[in-house]
């Protein structure tokens, strides 16, 4: 008789223990992705309750039920963190869980040359967890500014357009002393011993470089157009380049959307200190950010007797460079008449 009731409790034993170990199995280690790519992307946001973790991975899951099980059993319900995680296809509940805790991968963001912080935030929050003006403002910091050396005016030019590896979740501070830190690397010391050789400063630098920037999308014809500006301002000549003169008026209109092909006569007067026909030397500011074949083809410029050049209307997207003023005036009269034969009035 107790050998028959030991078997039976040795019987319901295996049986519990085999329902326990199928739970396990089930719950646990059985695949539970439903996505048929190599990899899924997971963004969960700083402040995510695990119900938005749910929603965010619902639809990548056969069963979110068992998800939720093991979740609640491994403590992660009350421990999410947030970030930028990978999901691999045929990954179980454990090993999703593992994941999303503790593998924040790092995304690679971009940008491009932007001519007011506004837009580079905006293009950033287009990117990161980080809303746009929580970017603009720690950009825009005074006491970060004065620690760091810049002012609101040239503020823009630290952060040189480039791919960077950041943290999806970083904080508008984070990823701002990053790109400081970026910054700085940059400046190497070959590079600040060219710049101190043209007798210029690093803002002086971005700010030339902003207007090669704008003067020509040619990479192989922006050290010919820095070297003009490089003799102007060692002649002691006003730089004279249309590009601040569109930036002063899409300042002075507050408006940085208008499209303005042509500058006239009137626009040479907008009262306006990066307006280079009415103020001498380099603007207070960059007028866009340069790149860094722009930033070197100012540190790098080409040595030459060029004062003066004009839009090419013979080879489009280069220009015609001239020696003396009478020169550049001939060349200058082809490419009036070139626009006017356009129609292009603005």
């Amino acid at each position: 008789m107790i050998k028959k009731i030991i078997l039976i409790i040795a019987l319901i034993g295996i049986v519990f223990m085999a329902g326990f170990a199928y739970y396990v199995y089930n719950n646990i280690f059985t695949v539970n992705t439903a996505f048929n790519n190599e990899e899924a992307h997971v963004y969960i946001p700083r402040d995510a309750s695990f119900s938005d973790v749910l929603e965010e991975l619902g639809p990548l899951l056969v069963d979110k039920e068992t998800f939720k099980a093991v979740a609640e059993r491994k403590g992660y319900v009350n421990n999410i963190k947030s970030g930028h995680f990978i999901i691999k296809k045929g990954m179980n509940n454990n090993d999703i869980i593992n994941s999303i805790r503790t593998g924040n991968i790092p995304i690679k963001i971009k940008f491009n040359n932007q001519e007011r912080l506004e837009n580079l935030a905006g293009q950033l929050a287009s990117q990161m967890e980080t809303d746009s003006l929580s970017f603009l403002k720690a950009m825009t910091d005074p006491e970060f500014l004065a620690a760091s050396g810049f002012n609101r005016n040239t503020a823009i030019g630290m952060y040189v357009p480039n791919t960077y590896e950041v943290y999806w979740n970083a904080t508008a501070q984070d990823f701002r002393d990053k790109m400081l830190k970026e910054y700085n690397a940059f400046w190497t010391t070959a590079r600040n011993d060219k710049a101190k050789a043209l007798g210029l400063s690093r803002d002086q630098v971005m700010s030339l470089a902003a207007i090669v920037q704008k003067e020509t999308a040619k990479v192989d014809e922006r050290p010919r157009v820095a070297g003009v500006y490089i003799n102007r301002i060692d002649k002691g000549m006003p730089l004279q380049a249309d590009p601040t003169v569109i930036y002063s008026k899409k300042l002075k209109d507050g408006d940085f959307n208008q499209v303005i092909k042509r500058v006239l006569y009137r626009d040479l007067e907008i009262d306006s200190k990066y307006n280079t026909y009415k103020y001498p030397g380099v603007p207070p500011g960059p007028i866009t950010m340069p790149d860094i074949t722009s930033i070197d083809a100012v540190l790098n410029r080409e040595k030459h007797d060029y004062y003066y050049f004009v839009a090419n209307v013979e080879n489009f997207g280069y220009h015609k460079f001239a020696k003396t003023l009478a020169q550049h005036n001939r060349n200058r009269q082809d490419y009036v008449r070139w626009i006017n034969s356009r129609g292009v009035n603005r």
